[in-house]
């Protein structure tokens, strides 16, 4: 006699299916009755376990539907899409999307775990739905890569694209600050994508480790002080590389408003992004000098995103968060004491000339006190010739199509 036990290795599976032969012929009602019904419940968890069988091929579970209620290709196209999709599916010359699966579960019946090839899988609701998001934009921007197809074919498996997309948060996706744009209501669903497709090129980048107690002010000083060469945005990228902060420049999608953010990954390393949405050199200097500062100030251990249009840098529109940030970002492009000395009487020429001077003597860009005074005064009539207007770019050797 055998004694009944859970079944760990392949010898007890063999005495067990042994033993279970020598009861097959076991009287109704008889012990040896009640022993073949709890070995062949241990032998069926054994197998399952241990031999697991293969669900059945989704394709094949398809036609086998289709045969069983006298179904059409034709009645496939409400459920998958237009013919041709449908003979490329039941051809295997197209990959069905969680879309086509969730429409095949629903209208034919095949359970999730066989369309989805997944044991115990269930279909859940649509979690990304493209038309909540700029779509066409984010195709045309390469936020699918490594997805080759079409635009329609994007759409078809927009579901999964999109799902891709946001699995770079891990789970961790931070809180967003937004500093209101004057222009409209951000899109927050575009900020997450902007930040999901930033976060990704980011994450491709070979950096050294970051080290956040190193991101003080006298470093952002030596990052202003690029201002002062012509390849100074370059540079400065260089500067911030060797410090394990990624500089991503990514063009802003519709309805985002956006010039620049900063974040943290989900592996802790600070991100700073750039839109290029104005091809200013003053406009890059302070956008990116203020993330920075955003950097020191309040990316050390929360989990925050700050999105700034930095064309508003009032309290009425910004939180404290922004204000300190606007605070150290101006006494750092130009000394508070040095500003103050020469503010009047630049405030009042409006001439290239005594600007250039004082660029010259505080060793800065001349882009960067011509938009500090266009800003301060309201007045973007003048110095179109010194704030850098379409050099930015130029620097980055990027086209038109670029960034």
């Amino acid at each position: 006699m055998m004694k009944p036990k859970i079944l760990k290795t392949e010898s007890d599976y063999q005495a067990a299916l042994a033993y279970v032969a020598n009861l097959m012929n076991a009287a109704p009602g008889s012990l040896e009755e009640e022993e073949l019904e709890l070995f062949s419940v241990l032998i069926e968890k054994y197998e399952e376990e241990h031999y697991p069988i293969d669900l059945p091929d989704p394709i094949e579970a398809i036609k086998f539907r289709m045969d069983q209620t006298g179904l059409t290709r034709k009645d496939l196209i409400p459920l998958i899409g237009s013919q041709s999709k449908v003979s490329e599916v039941l051809n295997r010359k197209r990959p069905l999307s969680l879309a086509m699966i969730r429409s095949l579960h629903a209208g034919l019946g095949i359970p999730a775990e066989v369309l989805l090839q997944e044991p115990g899988e269930k279909v859940e609701a649509c979690k990304y739905d493209y038309h909540d998001y700029p779509f066409v934009d984010m195709y045309n921007e390469g936020y699918f890569v490594p997805f080759n197809g079409t635009l329609p074919e994007a759409r078809q498996y927009s579901e999964e694209l999109l799902s891709n997309l946001f699995t770079i948060f891990q789970g961790k996706q931070p809180e967003r600050v937004l500093c209101k744009s004057t222009e409209g209501q951000m899109d927050e669903r575009a900020l997450a994508a902007w930040q999901a497709r930033a976060l990704t090129l980011a994450e491709e980048q070979v950096l050294p480790p970051f080290n956040h107690e190193k991101v003080t002010p006298g470093f952002i000083h030596e990052v202003v002080k690029l201002s002062y060469y012509s390849q100074g945005p370059l540079m400065a990228r260089e500067l911030l590389k060797k410090r394990g902060i990624p500089l991503v420049l990514l063009r802003h999608l519709p309805h985002t408003y956006l010039d620049g953010a900063s974040f943290r990954s989900p592996s802790g390393r600070c991100v700073i992004g750039i839109t290029l949405r104005h091809d200013r050199l003053d406009n890059f200097w302070f956008t990116l000098v203020h993330e920075l500062a955003h950097v020191h100030l309040h990316l050390a251990n929360e989990n925050i995103a700050f999105f700034d249009d930095t064309d508003r840098r009032t309290s009425t529109s910004c939180d404290l968060k922004e204000d300190e940030a606007n605070e150290l970002t101006n006494d750092l492009l130009i000394p508070r004491e040095s500003w103050k000395r020469v503010r009047a009487s630049l405030l009042n020429t409006f001439r290239d000339e005594p600007v250039m001077r004082f660029a010259e003597e505080a060793q800065l860009s001349p882009a960067i006190i011509a938009g500090r005074i266009r800003f301060e005064s309201g007045d973007y009539s003048h110095f179109n010739s010194l704030v850098g207007h379409k050099k930015v770019r130029t620097v980055f050797n990027l086209g038109s199509e670029e960034v």
